[in-house]
């Protein structure tokens, strides 16, 4: 079979490539040309999907990866993953980060959050409330949200919140120039914040792996970082889309705020249905290994297209219709084996609430500009809505 490039063009805001589902009806595992023109595979079934993610015989480290669409990597520039930054290593390095984070992140500790998450967004749904419609939702309430979440998990002091908050929602942006800007600024902040830890106790995240672990300075602020990006990201672009989908279909919303009992499974569904990581996940095969009959040779890539795989009829009888009601559980969105999202319950637990209380505050919550011309973060490698202006 001849390599394809990967599909991107989308007929829908809320729908993947419909190329996609053409080629996961031909085999769940199809040659892909990479921007530099390697040669490696896209998976776009899900139980393909599951096997390659869990797989020993697959590498997430950095220095292995291509990425399936933009500019080719400059091999001169491919590095290996700072230390800490746990997510692109392989066991045993990745092995002994995620163990001294896993018991931070239980379902006790999220509990605990709770009543700390609940009043962040009441404030910005106060303010929302105060400065009257119309007011963009991504502005007002997708990004801060989780970014002063992040602020309470890391403690960073009350103080720098405004700087701290800019630099993060910088990352989040368009401008290569002012992307890289925000990445070292970010990263000096956290170390800077790290050094502060260690010259006082502090209850919080940070500090507490200052004060219960030996990693070092750097390891921690990688920590810091990677907590960022993958908290920060994935919450504030769903909380932004998943509300324009709901928007979207009236009758969903309606039935959500009819039943609120339904909002566990319908962030699943969302999650699901919306797939945010829009081009997937990468892996390299450390040995020869067979996936759904398909030969993948030692140093070949595979990307594993995360909407192909959660809209695999298969896996979700009639996958491109969202349906709140749906038991979503196994969808890939957050990963899945020794590398599934570490965060997902902080991530699940945003959503949550700040739908739930998005609902309570404004039930005759609208679009305020027709659905076809909000503008869809399709250059990036996290989908979601640039802006979301509403009013109610």
């Amino acid at each position: 079979m001849e390599p394809v490039t990967m599909p991107t063009e989308r007929t829908s805001p809320f729908d993947p490539p419909e190329e996609l589902a053409r080629l996961r009806e031909q085999h769940p595992v199809t040659p892909l040309r990479y921007p530099d023109g390697h040669i490696g595979w896209l998976v776009t079934g899900h139980a393909a999907a599951r096997t390659v993610l869990s797989d020993p015989a697959f590498s997430a480290r950095l220095e292995l990866k291509r990425l399936p669409v933009g500019p080719p990597a400059d091999p001169d520039q491919v590095q290996a993953a700072p230390p800490g930054y746990f997510l692109t290593m392989d066991p045993p390095d990745h092995t002994r980060y995620r163990r001294l984070l896993g018991g931070r992140f239980t379902p006790r500790r999220m509990r605990a959050l709770e009543s700390g998450i609940e009043a962040i967004i009441t404030e910005q749904l106060d303010e929302m409330e105060r400065l009257g419609p119309p007011v963009d939702l991504v502005e007002r309430f997708a990004l801060p949200v989780p970014s002063r979440v992040m602020c309470e998990l890391l403690g960073v002091p009350y103080e720098d919140r405004a700087h701290f908050q800019s630099i993060s929602e910088a990352l989040l942006g368009f401008d290569v120039a002012k992307m890289q800007e925000a990445y070292v600024g970010i990263n000096t902040y956290l170390y800077g914040l790290v050094q502060r830890k260690r010259a006082e106790t502090a209850d919080d995240l940070l500090g507490e792996l200052v004060e219960q672990t030996d990693l070092d300075d750097q390891e921690l602020t990688s920590i810091g970082f990677l907590l960022l990006i993958a908290g920060h990201e994935t919450s504030a672009n769903m909380l932004g889309i998943g509300t324009f989908a709901l928007l979207n279909d009236p009758e969903q919303w309606a039935a959500l705020r009819a039943n609120p009992a339904l909002m566990p499974d319908a962030v699943e569904e969302l999650l699901r249905y919306l797939s945010i990581p829009q081009y997937g996940l990468t892996r390299t095969a450390l040995r020869d290994v067979e996936v759904e009959g398909r030969l993948i040779r030692e140093g070949e890539v595979v990307t594993v297209s995360v909407p192909a795989a959660n809209r695999d009829p298969k896996r979700f009888p009639d996958p491109d219709r969202l349906d709140l009601t749906r038991s979503a559980s196994g969808h890939v969105t957050f990963g899945h084996g020794i590398h599934q999202c570490i965060g997902q319950g902080l991530a699940l637990l945003e959503m949550r609430l700040g739908f739930t209380a998005l609902l309570e505050r404004f039930p005759a919550l609208r679009l305020a500009v027709p659905a076809d011309k909000i503008e869809m973060r399709a250059d990036r490698q996290i989908y979601g809505v640039h802006a979301l202006p509403v009013e109610w």
